[in-house]
């Protein structure tokens, strides 16, 4: 186009940035944008927002919110594509500030913007604020399409509330395979392994046909049900039948599906015999499911994943310490601290734990040995009491036998 001499206007800017935020091509998109600025089509409204898409996606967030803060004027589609931009980059609290702020400035949400409000609740993992947002979207009187209903029903779902998920997901008129899939999930992530798979065969029957978020949900369910034979005949008939490639996530979910049920050298052979490189998370799994099922490692697994454990990551310390307590609970101490002696070596710590507590509005935190909490003292006392109160009521009631 530009070698035939023909001028690009702000019509061609958006489609180009937009290819660029498909491939992440963040160094053409910036000579793009020079061309733009050089042309003066720069300051654009639709120019400007698909530029703050563009930023966003390749994960230059700050760019984003220059571009944003420097547009003389802004739609809807403005506030949600640096809302969205700022959930993508892990900015969850920003997304929040900013929708706070699209109020605050007369404009009113639309389902997009909701959309993106349930991702940042299911990224800050609060339910509160999770139905504060479903709130709105009655308030607005807002229409619950396909895209709105899933995203509600996937922030119940990973949010904890199965119940109020499976009542948005039962209400829903139109359903796509993400919306099935997002409740089969969250059913089995949260035990509920007879409602996960009955609901699969209530999707097959609708002719619907399952993508690999579906059989990942399937395959976790039939593992937390220890339904090996299905998971299995699942894991097969997802490529044989479907033609779906298993990721990660699916061998890791077949794993723990033989490591509970105690399965574990048929385990570690999946293992070795995957067309992937196994990571830490599954060797992790296998090793917590032979401290279960073969505290003495009769089997000869447990080592051998703790080898390639370490072997895998060297540098972290979390491993280091599973790998010494797995030897320290059978007594095999010179084990136990050869292994902690090679993690002193190389000066490593295991990572700090941490609690996180809601109190009205505001989520506390909580590391080992922390006594920065402005509450500490009364939180103190609060343990006293408590074991005081226990102690009473220990004597009252030998005194009463």
């Amino acid at each position: 186009m530009l070698g035939r001499g023909i001028r690009p206007n702000r019509l061609t800017y958006p489609f180009l940035f937009k290819a660029c935020a498909a491939i992440g091509a963040i160094k053409v998109g910036k000579q793009i944008h020079t061309d733009a600025l050089k042309r003066g089509e720069d300051s654009v409204v639709y120019v400007q927002n698909t530029l703050v898409l563009f930023y966003g996606s390749c994960g230059k967030i700050n760019y984003a919110r220059r571009v944003f803060d420097e547009m003389t004027m802004r739609t809807v589609v403005s506030w949600n594509s640096i809302v969205s931009a700022c959930i993508e980059n892990y900015r969850i609290k920003d997304s929040m500030e900013l929708f706070v702020r699209m109020r605050d400035c007369g404009f009113e949400p639309d389902e997009v913007t909701m959309v993106g409000l349930l991702s940042a609740c299911v990224g800050l993992g609060n339910l509160s604020l999770g139905k504060w947002v479903h709130s709105q979207v009655i308030e607005k009187g807002l229409i619950v399409n396909c895209k709105l209903g899933t995203s509600l029903v996937d922030m119940y779902a990973k949010c904890g509330d199965v119940y109020c998920a499976g009542r948005v997901f039962d209400r829903m008129t139109e359903r796509s395979v993400w919306t099935w899939s997002a409740m089969i999930l969250g059913y089995a992530q949260h035990g509920c392994a007879v409602e996960a798979l009955a609901l699969f065969e209530k999707m097959n029957r609708g002719a619907i046909k399952p993508n690999y978020v579906t059989y990942l949900g399937v395959l976790c369910a039939c593992s937390h049900a220890g339904l090996v034979g299905d998971g299995r005949r699942f894991f097969h008939e997802m490529q044989d039948l479907h033609g779906i490639k298993p990721v990660m996530a699916h061998y890791g979910a077949m794993v723990d599906c033989f490591g509970r049920a105690g399965l574990l050298r048929e385990a570690y052979t999946f293992i070795t015999k995957m067309p992937v490189k196994p990571d830490a998370v599954m060797w992790r799994t296998l090793l917590s499911a032979c401290k279960i099922h073969d505290v003495n490692d009769y089997s000869g697994v447990g080592e051998k994943v703790g080898k390639s454990l370490l072997e895998l990551e060297p540098r972290s310390g979390g491993n280091f310490v599973m790998v010494a307590n797995k030897y320290a609970d059978v007594g095999m101490w010179e084990k136990a601290e050869r292994v902690r002696r090679g993690m002193r070596d190389r000066g490593l710590k295991k990572m700090t734990g941490v609690s996180c507590v809601k109190v009205g509005d505001s989520i506390h935190r909580f590391f080992p040995g922390d006594d920065s909490q402005d509450a500490c003292e009364g939180i103190h006392l609060l343990a006293l009491l408590n074991g005081l109160n226990l102690h009473s009521k220990m004597v009252h009631y030998e005194q009463s036998i």
